[in-house]
């Protein structure tokens, strides 16, 4: 068994606003012994998310927040160290939630053996693993596009948005992608094929995208809010459905700190006049569907209609830098930290 220490990222102090480095704190520890039933995971990758900044406030949500101290959570990709469990065996690659830290101990519950004949084992904390099932399960459950509509997804190069626009086209829909950067819309547009792409940050992003969406929208796959919300609002189509998976523009923003007046009775009278369904969800809602959506997932990468990109950073002392980084959009990609080779 290794003696290396257990490299660990603690949640420091509770970030106002954009969270700084100094709200993380990084220590070595003993690495763990598993005990009869348990086993020892080293942590090959860990998934960097813009849900992890909700975690960082103590505020009533969906989860629990990491406590003061308290290792951040995340998904991983792990290797198995050393078992006592019947059921795990030394060097078994499964899928696990253990966190920012180099290794930590399970009792199997809740781990997915990985094949990594079948796919690189990263994408299990991408394409085929939750950010894909968030695009696959919202898109289908609440987006539910026909072949002919129109369907605008926000974040368009990242994990959730990559996936969203090509499962659109899958389903016959017109897709059409925002992102930040003419290198962003390029990937979009050339490698995965959205019919169209805008760039957010264009001064006239608002009639490019009116100019995209000739038809009007039909279902709104929301993972921005702030402006981009704003040019997308008055172009939805009678009857169009908007998926609320994410509103990273606004995660670092307290409520009575957001500018600009409350448009709420406004935003009731379109939904009202047009008919509109606006759905938030969590993925783990729809969990039930996971096989399913591995059976479709693995079969388009296998065949390339579902392309994907990681964006990964070596070294577990650089994932708050990274994860800073993710909540301005300077990732390009799926966000990865490779841990161990």
């Amino acid at each position: 068994m290794t003696q290396a220490p257990n490299q660990r990222v603690l949640l420091a102090s509770r970030p106002d606003g954009l969270p700084r480095p100094e709200n993380f704190r990084i220590v070595e520890e003993p690495v763990p012994v598993p005990a009869e039933g348990q086993l020892l995971l080293e942590t090959l990758y860990l998934s960097l998310d813009p849900y992890m900044r909700g975690r960082m406030d103590d505020a009533k949500s969906y989860a629990k927040p990491v406590a003061i101290g308290g290792v951040m959570e995340g998904g991983t990709v792990a290797r198995v160290l050393a078992s006592r469990h019947a059921d795990y065996a030394v060097d078994d690659i499964v899928l696990s939630h253990s966190g920012w830290q180099r290794y930590a101990l399970s009792d199997g519950t809740d781990l997915r053996k990985l094949d990594p004949m079948a796919a690189p084992p990263s994408t299990a904390l991408g394409v085929l693993g939750m950010p894909g099932f968030t695009a696959w399960a919202g898109l289908l459950q609440i987006g539910r596009p026909v072949p002919g509509e129109t369907v605008v997804v926000a974040a368009a190069s990242g994990a959730v948005g990559s996936a969203v626009g090509q499962i659109a086209r899958i389903r016959g829909a017109r897709a059409v992608g925002i992102a930040g950067g003419p290198d962003k819309c390029a990937f979009v547009r050339d490698e995965l094929g959205f019919d169209a792409v805008v760039d957010h940050r264009a001064p006239d992003f608002a009639q490019q995208l009116e100019r995209a969406c000739p038809r009007g929208i039909d279902v709104y796959f929301e993972n921005v809010g702030g402006k981009v919300w704003d040019a997308v609002f008055p172009l939805l189509n009678e009857f169009a459905r908007v998926p609320v998976c994410g509103l990273i523009a606004q995660y670092n923003e307290l409520p009575q700190a957001m500018p600009g007046p409350d448009r709420l009775a406004l935003v009731m009278r379109e939904v009202l006049k047009k008919s509109l369904s606006i759905r938030g969800f969590i993925q783990r809602e729809f969990a039930g569907l996971r096989p399913a959506f591995l059976q479709e997932a693995q079969e388009w990468v296998r065949d390339g209609r579902l392309r994907y990109r990681e964006d990964i950073v070596d070294g577990l002392d650089r994932a708050p830098a990274a994860f800073i980084d993710l909540l301005q959009g300077r990732n390009f990609g799926k966000l990865l930290v490779r841990v161990a080779q």
